[in-house]
């Protein structure tokens, strides 16, 4: 069986990209797991979690890039660690991991160390960018189609695993992207919630 996992760091960003290259990979539809508006730095991820949980022995791991997974090196090494010791393929794209090849080892090190320092300099590019009065004016945003009572209902429906993404999608007249958007955004104001 392969699982694949997707992220996309904000909620205006689009998975539906990255789902297509899962499901180009062999991934079946209905085991590909997301993260809407979640940081590769954090490893803590419904999505992520889910999808680790869906794999057993002999299973492949599938993500399309490997920052998708995770931003920092110590934690795609982790994660990796974690499948390798259950007997789960690690599958980067089209090349799957050799935990037994040392030169793989080496490469998924390297490779996941500059996903990292990737990340450190779209962070600081976008630090710059946002200190300049013009940009913060444009980013107003637009207003979600649906409401903060659906995004809890769609939330809800997530997390019971009753319904598949597509049925939730048409229940709520909305896409797949847009149901991974609404769970965000209500774990979002959960999480504010709880902070305050």
């Amino acid at each position: 069986m392969r699982v694949g996992y997707a992220r996309v760091s904000t909620i205006e960003q689009d998975a539906e990209r990255q789902v297509a290259r899962l499901l180009d990979l062999g991934v079946p539809e209905d085991r590909i797991y997301s993260d809407v508006g979640f940081s590769g730095a954090k490893m803590t991820r419904t999505g992520l979690d889910n999808a680790l949980a869906a794999v057993r022995e002999g299973d492949t791991f599938v993500v399309p890039a490997l920052d998708r997974l995770a931003r920092n090196t110590e934690g795609a090494l982790e994660v990796i660690r974690r499948l390798t010791d259950a007997g789960v393929i690690f599958q980067n794209g089209t090349t799957p991991y050799d935990p037994k090849d040392p030169m793989a080892k080496l490469f998924f090190t390297i490779l996941a160390a500059v996903a990292e320092a990737e990340g450190g300099w779209i962070s600081l590019r976008t630090r710059e960018a946002m200190a300049r009065p013009k940009v913060r004016a444009k980013l107003k945003g637009r207003r979600p189609k649906l409401t903060e009572r659906q995004d809890e209902n769609i939330a809800k429906h997530m997390a019971a695993g009753d319904l598949a993404v597509a049925e939730i999608a048409q229940m709520f007249n909305t896409s797949r992207t847009g149901v991974y958007r609404a769970q965000a955004r209500h774990q979002a104001r959960s999480a504010q919630k709880v902070g305050e």
